[in-house]
């Protein structure tokens, strides 16, 4: 009713006759929000039911306390801004839509400035920290370089705003997302970090998509890869440069990087080359390539 009376006195509505017809037209807009509001209400209750019915029996069993489990769940609530969320009941409509630069126009994701920038910066870096990336690179035999662009590329070097409550994000897209399961693997993996003892529930901050740190790794990567280089009893990716960089070189390593290749090469693609080529899932061997045309520059 605030509202109602907020918009009639912006419209400076003298003629007492119309306001019927203005309220008849405002009263099924407020329904709607009402509606709306306690719909997410319900949601929010159902959510805690949902926490210590279905998650916390999960998270006993992969030894998480019950009083870690209430300083990092008992004030949870759910992030109506995440993208991707589905109501409990309610059908999935459309596909997901990516919002992550990388499924974007490269054009965006290759933005001159933004690749100046992060050029110098990268520089400036490699200086700074040689002599740990030194280490690192022998310790894992990734390049230094590409780990610094790494780092460059997910969090601007350690500078990028990280702003989310993690366990917010996680939970809710645990219990709202399309990827229900994936995420409350992801859920539990955050309560081993804090029950190990990591970092606190109130530091635990995220991406909206609930990834952690300088390196941006989701929980469970954090738990496979995160590296204590830095020697000071804990694997601290949010705070320290050394643990954050090695813990990108180990990722790497595990994933497959072979020391003293090249990660790629430059190429000239002839025009009739489809787009379609495109993409992981497309890959070929540097002789097939060559045989579409494709040529290194150098």
């Amino acid at each position: 009713m605030k509202r109602i009376l907020q918009v009639i006195h912006k419209m400076r509505i003298r003629n007492l006759v119309r306001w019927p017809l203005l309220l008849l037209l405002l009263y099924p807009l407020s329904l709607t929000a009402a509606k709306a509001q306690t719909s997410k209400l319900n949601v929010e209750a159902q959510y805690h039911i949902w926490l210590e019915q279905e998650l916390w029996p999960q998270a006993r069993q992969q030894g998480i306390s019950k009083a870690v489990f209430d300083a990092a769940m008992k004030n949870a609530r759910i992030n109506w801004d995440l993208p991707d969320l589905v109501l409990p009941g309610a059908p999935r409509n459309g596909t997901q839509k990516q919002t992550q630069a990388e499924f974007g126009v490269p054009a965006q994701y290759f933005n001159p400035n933004s690749l100046d920038y992060q050029t110098k910066a990268g520089r400036d870096r490699l200086k700074r920290y040689q002599q740990t990336l030194d280490g690192i690179s022998n310790a894992y035999g990734v390049p230094a370089s590409i780990v610094v662009a790494i780092w460059g590329r997910e969090s601007a070097f350690g500078n990028a705003k990280i702003p989310h409550n993690a366990l917010d994000v996680l939970g809710t897209k645990a219990y709202l997302a399309t990827r229900k399961d994936m995420f409350r693997d992801e859920l539990l993996a955050a309560l081993q970090i804090i029950q190990q003892g990591h970092i606190s529930v109130k530091m635990l901050k995220s991406s909206w998509a609930g990834a952690l740190g300088q390196p941006q790794f989701m929980p469970t990567s954090f738990l496979k890869y995160a590296v204590d280089f830095d020697k000071d009893g804990k694997a601290d990716i949010w705070n320290s440069v050394p643990d954050s960089l090695a813990s990108i070189a180990y990722y790497l390593q595990k994933h497959g990087w072979q020391t003293g290749r090249d990660w790629g090469f430059e190429v000239d693609v002839p025009e009739q080359i489809s787009c379609a080529l495109e993409g992981p899932d497309q890959g070929k061997t540097i002789a097939e390539w060559e045989k579409l045309g494709i040529k290194r520059v150098n």
